[in-house]
């Protein structure tokens, strides 16, 4: 068995002791976070052309990688959630009985690193030491993930003195093996706080800090504990005064959560002097300040893990300004003259000599192709946006006055509506919905339900984590945020959106903190509370009345057939959805039929 320095954590030794005799590696190689140990790794991952180095001058401390062509995206189907029972899971999650599940894998993974090194990755999410903070120890044979890692998260012996002689920690595996989709598992096992991830060698697999520990796991956690851990961007609102009001919201791929959380304001807005600041793009966990009893958040991420294609100067100047530096790139275009790369949507200049994202020589101006692959990706450190927050690396959290659920819906959700309570907010979260788009396989236009945008990343049986939800406002009580439903995809009957978005979204922003503040109306409606039209800032944007009144009507006849949907979907939970929930559809439907 290879030889490995002991830590003071006997139960660190005694779980690396196992994993070591079942994954055989060569070697075993503590990662300590110092930049020495990090820069041989990345020469190290050059000369055997796992990573390309970028252009220095135009691209300082980037590289280039690219996964297999069977290995490039999150796969749902072979994620599991490892339960004792499968009730506890829950119906929306892949399931296997542990031990099952736990022999299953063993099989995989035994003598799986022969021949190679496993680096121990000791990591905190969340800034190290903070009350928010948890702490995962990844083991892996890929330096891919030690580099990712090292951006994604804080990483290396700081974390291990936070830990201490007897600290808990989320045990993570991971082993390329021979990257075989067959015998490709990434699973859960929350109450033994672990993840395992085989057969794959794709970020959103296997950096384990990400969806895995930081939403799966950690949902799960946080039900146990009494806090949240959601699939929320984080953003500061500043007004001309100075003063600073803080959001998390939560909306399903493809609806714009990246661009919202490095917003930036129209230039009539910024002229007065509003400016956004990001604390998080993605993850936000959120907690109960025991000392003034509101709820606070952090971005337990360090570094920000995009989708390439689509990302511009013009959609999000933002996140391509944090690709500036120091950031890892999978799947997009190499451009073979510079050492530079490039995606669809980042400008009309595909390169001649370019290598696609399969590793093929072809001539971008002429290749039928993708030249990136639709899910490329960039790993960049989150200190590189220009609108990062200082309260980025905060360890009490900012503290949140509004959350905002949204969704991509053509006909049903009006621009903004608020929530009449926190338990009304809880059914519009659990309600949410997006409508496919050409990009999303399948057909267009079909209602797809993703409670808090977080189907995919619930570590439990989501009736429960609503039931968490609503105990989590009792909590709150009268401290318990505003909670609000965007659209900015509203189409009229030509079929073109009638909100212009991007920026002027935060014109929406606004008239929900007024809300909060107390300094804007509302009236209700069979929905929620809509904002009346003269309420919304439209100034140079050219909008009439009349349209603001058709962006923020309701369809009842539509939200009929909504609600028809909506019991179907919840009929999958049974008698374990909350009371409280199935209350408020049932408010819903009345006020829709009186």
């Amino acid at each position: 068995m290879a030889e490995f320095t002991k830590c003071s954590n006997e139960k660190v030794n005694k779980w690396l002791e196992e994993q070591i005799a079942m994954c055989q590696p060569e070697s075993v190689v503590w990662i300590d976070g110092s930049e020495s140990q990090l820069e041989a790794l990345r020469a190290e991952a050059v000369s055997t052309g796992e990573l390309i180095k970028l252009n220095e001058e135009k691209l300082p401390g980037c590289y280039y990688h690219r996964t297999a062509e069977n290995d490039v995206a999150r796969v749902e189907d072979r994620t599991f959630i490892c339960t004792p029972t499968e009730e506890e899971a829950g119906p929306i999650n892949n399931w296997m009985e542990p031990s099952q599940m736990y022999d299953k894998l063993k099989a995989l993974y035994t003598g799986a690193m022969k021949g190679r090194t496993m680096y121990i990755i000791p990591y905190s999410m969340g800034p190290v030491g903070s009350p928010f903070s948890k702490i995962g120890i990844e083991l892996t044979d890929s330096i891919y993930v030690v580099l990712n890692m090292n951006i994604m998260t804080r990483i290396g012996q700081e974390v291990m003195d936070v830990l201490g002689t007897d600290g808990d920690f989320v045990k993570c595996l991971h082993a390329k093996k021979d990257v075989n989709p067959e015998e490709r598992y990434i699973v859960h096992f929350p109450q033994d706080n672990a993840i395992m991830s085989v057969n794959s060698a794709y970020g959103g697999n296997v950096l384990l800090g990400k969806k895995c520990f930081a939403l799966r796991i950690a949902s799960y956690l946080g039900k146990q504990e009494g806090w949240m851990a959601e699939h929320m961007l984080i953003l500061g609102l500043e007004n001309p005064q100075g003063e600073v009001k803080y959001i998390a919201a939560a909306f399903p791929s493809a609806c714009g959560k990246t661009n919202l959380a490095m917003l930036i304001p129209p230039e009539y807005l910024q002229e007065k002097g509003y400016k956004v600041w990001t604390v998080g793009d993605d993850i936000a966990w959120l907690r109960i300040n025991p000392e003034d009893g509101k709820l606070y958040a952090i971005n337990p991420e360090a570094g920000f893990f995009g989708v390439a294609p689509g990302t511009s100067e013009k959609t999000n100047f933002n996140a391509l300004e944090s690709t500036k530096k120091n950031t890892i790139f999978t799947n997009v275009a190499l451009n073979n003259d510079d050492l530079t790369v490039w995606w669809e949507g980042l400008d009309k200049n595909p390169p001649k000599n370019c290598t696609n994202w399969l590793g093929e020589k072809v001539d971008g101006t002429t290749y039928e192709g993708n030249l990136a692959h639709p899910n490329s990706r960039f790993t960049a450190p989150a200190i590189n946006c220009p609108c990062i927050s200082s309260e980025f690396e905060n360890p009490q959290g900012v503290p949140i006055s509004a959350i905002v659920f949204g969704g991509r819906r053509a006909k049903t959700a009006p621009l903004v509506y608020q929530a009449r309570d926190w338990e009304h907010g809880v059914f519009v979260g659990a309600t949410m919905a997006s409508e496919t788009t050409a990009a999303a396989a399948g057909a267009v236009g079909v209602v797809r339900r993703d409670p808090m945008a977080m189907k995919p990343f619930v570590g439990y049986n989501m009736a429960d984590y609503f039931g968490h939800w609503l105990e989590m406002g009792k909590k709150l009580g009268d401290n318990a945020p505003a909670i609000f439903h965007v659209n900015w995809f509203r189409k009229d009957d030509e079929g073109n959106f009638m909100w212009p978005g991007f920026g002027d979204n935060m014109r929406v922003l606004l008239w929900i903190l007024d809300r909060v503040s107390g300094k804007a109306d509302a009236h209700d409606s069979a929905i929620g509370l809509l904002p009346t039209a003269s309420d919304i800032d439209t100034t140079g944007l050219g909008i009439s009345a009349e349209e603001l009144d058709a962006l923020l009507s309701v369809d009842k006849e539509v939200w009929k057939e909504d609600v028809e949907n909506i019991k179907e979907y919840f009929a999958q939970f049974g008698d374990r959805l909350p009371a409280d929930i199935k209350k408020q559809l049932e408010i819903l439907d009345k006020n829709l039929n009186d």
